[in-house]
């Protein structure tokens, strides 16, 4: 990633999180930890990296590691108790709020983490689990618990969630 892409990068998510501080503040270090990640010296990659792991998971008590590959105009609202996975991927102008899982069957199952569409809204409390794949402009209710794919334009709720409805996109 070019310097240029990440201030590109950074300009999307400080609009989409204006007037959201702790969450600004979780996507810039994300932003800027991601970046480090594709530099070639260990020297830039390991601290970088690991303060950011120190900021967002023992201060905020957020988990959105740097591996993680998300669009432009990330939104991390209210923070706390959010994990993401490793491999999971965000489209663009994802909204994540509190206490969400976005997370893979096993530690050992290598790309069976949730896949986020664009415009995608994931609601508090809500757990994604497993190789599901989120259609763009899809709505995760709060308290869901998603164990098969949401159509675009889907809105799900409830335990195993359910489509109550689907609108254009």
């Amino acid at each position: 990633m070019e310097g240029s892409e990440l201030i590109e990068l950074l300009k999307a998510d400080l609009s989409a999180n204006n007037g959201n501080a702790k969450g600004l503040a979780v996507v810039v270090s994300y932003r800027i930890a991601h970046w480090a990640l594709t530099q070639k010296a260990s020297w830039v990659r390991i601290p970088v990296v690991l303060m950011h792991r120190l900021f967002t998971e023992v201060v905020l008590g957020v988990e959105l590691p740097a591996g993680v590959e998300a669009g432009p105009g990330l939104q991390v609202w209210h923070c706390t108790g959010l994990v993401v996975h490793a491999d999971s991927r965000l489209g663009d102008n994802v909204i994540l709020r509190h206490n969400t899982t976005l997370g893979a069957l096993g530690d050992d199952d290598r790309g069976s983490a949730p896949v986020l569409g664009d415009r995608v809204s994931v609601g508090t409390g809500a757990i994604i689990i497993g190789p599901i794949q989120v259609g763009d402009d899809a709505t995760v209710g709060a308290g869901s618990v998603v164990v098969g794919d949401v159509p675009p334009g889907g809105t799900v709720v409830g335990n195993p969630a359910r489509v109550i409805k689907v609108r254009e996109t």
